[in-house]
């Protein structure tokens, strides 16, 4: 990606407790990167707002049913009237201006950290970002791209086809088919610097190198799950 692609809005979502971590030396990356290249980079540093991952009636501001919650259906009639909690309302806004979602994590438990997880429940909300009908390429999130850039504990060697843990594809299927590519996202191939914790500096290094250039050429690489055109 260079300074001649046209600016795009970016969301960087990020998910670690430590601000020292190798997983927040990627996010630190992202935002300088993308920045310097010109663009417009939001970002919702998660464990910091101390983001509430648990949706519930808490999140509208008024119920269509204040006798039982059913939480698809409170979600569309919050999203027909704005009656949104403020902090959803923030985040879904630069949700929907964004061009290309980055999401920054460890991979733990084969997933994603729970402040993470809840984050996509309550701001992919019902009536946004999908819907009846709304999916995949009927998605209104399509036509726009998403990345993961995440840390394991295993090298690399353990998430290859046939290895310990399984490809690290199959691995993040339920988060880059079924959260990014669900809303209509372009998945770029996922960034994943292995056993980050146990290498060396200098292989710490040249993940933040291979990370920078995976940033600035995005333009040049092909999606590992693309929405067709309707």
């Amino acid at each position: 990606m260079t300074r001649d692609h046209p600016p795009m809005h970016v969301l960087l979502i990020h998910a670690h407790p430590e601000p020292r971590s190798f997983t927040s030396a990627l996010r630190d990356v992202a935002r300088d990167t993308l920045r310097d290249a010109g663009h417009q980079v939001a970002e919702s540093d998660l464990y910091a707002m101390r983001f509430d991952p648990v949706g519930g009636p808490h999140d509208v501001l008024h119920r269509v049913d204040p006798e039982r919650f059913a939480y698809q259906a409170e979600q569309q009639h919050a999203a027909a009237g704005g009656g949104f909690d403020p902090v959803l309302a923030h985040e879904m806004e630069k949700l929907r201006i964004a061009d290309l979602l980055v999401l920054t994590f460890p991979l733990w438990w084969f997933s994603v950290p729970a402040t993470l997880k809840g984050w996509v429940d309550r701001v992919f909300a019902f009536g946004l970002v999908y819907g009846r009908g709304q999916a995949y390429a009927q998605a209104p999130w399509r036509g726009k791209r998403a990345i993961c850039a995440l840390t394991t504990g295993s090298p690399a060697a353990a998430f290859q086809p046939g290895g310990r843990n399984g490809d690290i594809n199959h691995v993040l299927h339920h988060v880059q088919f079924g959260m990014l590519h669900f809303i209509g996202a372009d998945v770029l191939p996922p960034f994943v610097a292995y056993s980050a914790a146990r290498v060396d500096d200098a292989t710490r290094a040249q993940y933040l190198d291979q990370w920078r250039e995976r940033l600035r050429t995005l333009d040049q690489t092909p999606p590992l799950l693309a929405t067709p055109a309707v």
